[in-house]
């Protein structure tokens, strides 16, 4: 059996939701790939969880890989400045704080926090870019610009300038058509915005199998 290549969009902390869509939906072998596109943590209610998970899916000796988003990013620089850690707070930190019961930041054990300055800010496939957010395709190199890589809201994608790849995103929330009919475009959007469900047509996790461009959609359990 051929291996398969599964991307999926933001967690944010809704550990539940990720294992049902892994283990029940994809059910991967050891031989398939999972990426998952950062913003692991915050939101929802158990972030350590989702990293727990993780490290028991490679314990399971599968191949599970992560970019980093910017809600690890604001994690990892909260521990350092006031303003970092007011900006996390407000958006979703605090959620993450309580699913490790820690007070602040460096409370939350060093193998969660190695993990998340471990992650990469971009994977490259043979025929995708695998990032969060996206690209600066301005002057400098596209993989020079990590901020952009976390935060850009641009859909404009030079694919000369990355090898004629496309890329694979989250970051931005979309609508499950939105999401569909991005499958064609040069950035590919998979944020179905698992912890906005009172939004029309999210809620969903969603995971993209790259071999046959078809989408999983897990609607989120963890509320």
């Amino acid at each position: 059996m051929s291996s398969r290549t599964f991307v999926i969009g933001d967690v944010h902390g809704c550990a539940a939701t990720l294992r049902r869509l892994v283990d029940e939906t994809l059910r991967p072998l050891p031989a398939d790939h999972i990426y998952l596109l950062g913003d692991l943590i915050d939101r929802g209610p158990d972030s350590k969880g989702v990293l727990d998970f993780i490290f028991e899916l490679r314990r399971r000796r599968l191949s599970v890989s992560s970019v980093r988003g910017n809600h690890e990013e604001m994690c990892l620089q909260a521990g350092d400045d006031l303003y970092c850690l007011a900006l996390w707070a407000a958006n979703g930190g605090q959620a993450a704080l309580e699913s490790f019961r820690a007070a602040d930041p460096g409370d939350i054990p060093r193998r969660y926090r190695d993990f998340m300055a471990s992650l990469p800010h971009y994977i490259l496939l043979d025929d995708f870019v695998i990032v969060h957010a996206g690209l600066n395709f301005g002057p400098t190199g596209p993989f020079d610009d990590t901020s952009a890589m976390l935060w850009t809201r641009s859909h404009f994608v030079d694919r000369q300038r990355i090898g004629g790849r496309r890329l694979i995103c989250g970051h931005t929330p979309v609508p499950r058509s939105s999401l569909e009919a991005s499958l064609d475009s040069s950035k590919i959007m998979l944020d179905n915005g698992c912890v906005f469900g009172e939004r029309l047509e999210m809620g969903c996790l969603a995971a993209l199998e790259l071999e046959s461009m078809t989408v999983h959609y897990q609607e989120n359990i963890d509320r």
